[in-house]
């Protein structure tokens, strides 16, 4: 912690140790502060640590709580890591993208990774909670008050390190203090931001893993679609049919949108044996190997969040993409491509309203200001900023 004025340090703080639980513990998350606390995470995911969130003091970085992704045995949870190598210990559930925070009901709410090794679950049979979840934690006790968990026992890849994106909705009548969420398995979610309760779960994209949900939101597995020696035809494909990928929720429009990959699939296959960790390297299984298909293509999606029906698509000139959203009180929706193209749409029907072309991946999330009446919109391409301004 800096002095803003003078840049001295106000306390420094070492709160992790290389190695101590794995390997790779590390910082890639922008921390929350809330309620004189500080919310950091380790995000290290795929080097066989256990993901934390752990609260420090603001004004003296002293640590007030830590809460594990992956419990010891004889918490809750522990129940779900059936195993007899203590593969807890090695569990994976880093958090690498920052959470949300909601000062009504107090609650800090984070996405976990995948649980560990990411493509052979044989050594961690069970539904290897609380990896591949939504957390929600109480800010001044760091109590687990609910969880969901998108893909039990995930052996595809798919962090659930998606941003929560926290919105009021009229849901079937009544009005809900909602967290909509379009995760990388395919599926777009809506939860009760309050209890946890599931309301809502549908496709945006093709899946083959499930079927549907039971009634309390479990997914219904395909019993076939599942890593094998031979390999197994998954859709979406590792990467998802969205990832880290900032969405974006208008209540104007009251719709929600996503950038999405659209046809992804990868075969996934497992060896001889489940993976062994070895320190210092990554701990992840067989490599599956994607299907790029002619039909795979990137888009902007518009979802209704009272029934997941797709309002619009506005596909991109890449066939996949890295940038977030932004939509704005006009109605303006800004988003890029990874071939760097750059466009307005209109946030009602998805029609181009201007483009251009940056050159380099346009990986970053667009941000909007205004500088003496006047507003700007910017976004980051490669190594440099544009900005551009609105008339």
């Amino acid at each position: 912690a800096l002095n803003r004025d003078t840049g001295e340090i106000v306390w420094d703080k070492k709160v992790a140790v290389a190695n101590e639980f794995g390997n790779k513990e590390r910082f890639l998350t922008a921390p929350i502060a809330a309620e004189g606390k500080l919310i950091i995470a380790n995000g290290a995911g795929d080097g066989g640590t256990r993901g934390w969130l752990a609260a420090l003091d603001i004004n003296t970085g002293n640590e007030l709580w830590r809460w594990y992704a992956v419990p010891k045995p004889g918490e809750p949870g522990s129940e779900t890591w059936k195993d007899k190598n203590n593969a807890w210990t090695t569990g994976g559930g880093a958090m690498w993208v920052t959470g949300s925070y909601d000062p009504e009901t107090n609650l800090t709410y984070w996405g976990t990774g995948n649980a560990g090794p990411d493509w052979d679950g044989d050594a961690r049979l069970g539904d290897n909670l609380y990896s591949s979840s939504v957390i929600a934690l109480d800010v001044d006790t760091g109590k687990l008050k609910w969880h969901y968990q998108f893909s039990p026992h995930n052996e595809f890849d798919w962090d659930a390190t998606q941003i929560p994106v926290l919105a009021d909705i009229q849901f079937k009548g009544r009005q809900r203090k909602a967290m909509l969420w379009a995760n990388r398995n395919g599926m777009f979610y809506v939860l009760d931001r309050t209890s946890g309760e599931f309301l809502l779960g549908k496709p945006f994209a093709k899946v083959n893993w499930a079927t549907g949900f039971d009634e309390k939101g479990r997914p219904m597995r395909v019993p076939s679609i599942v890593p094998t020696k031979e390999g197994t035809l998954v859709f979406p494909g590792n990467q998802g049919a969205t990832n880290w990928y900032s969405p974006s929720f208008s209540p104007h429009t009251k719709l929600f949108y996503i950038p999405s990959w659209q046809n992804t699939s990868s075969i996934y296959s497992k060896g001889e044996a489940p993976p062994e960790f070895h320190q210092g390297q990554t701990f992840s299984g067989n490599f599956p190997r994607n299907q790029n298909g002619s039909d795979i293509y990137a888009s902007i999606l518009a979802l209704d969040p009272e029934t997941g029906d797709k309002k619009w698509e506005t596909k991109l000139s890449a066939i996949n993409t890295e940038g977030g959203i932004l939509t704005t009180a006009s109605d303006v929706l800004f988003a890029g491509g990874r071939d760097g193209q750059f466009i307005a749409v209109d946030a009602r029907d998805g029609k181009i309203l201007w483009e251009t072309n940056l050159g380099p991946s346009v990986s970053a999330s667009p941000m909007t200001f205004t500088v003496d009446g006047k507003q700007y919109v910017s976004i980051q391409g490669g190594t440099s900023l544009y900005t551009f301004g609105l008339r």
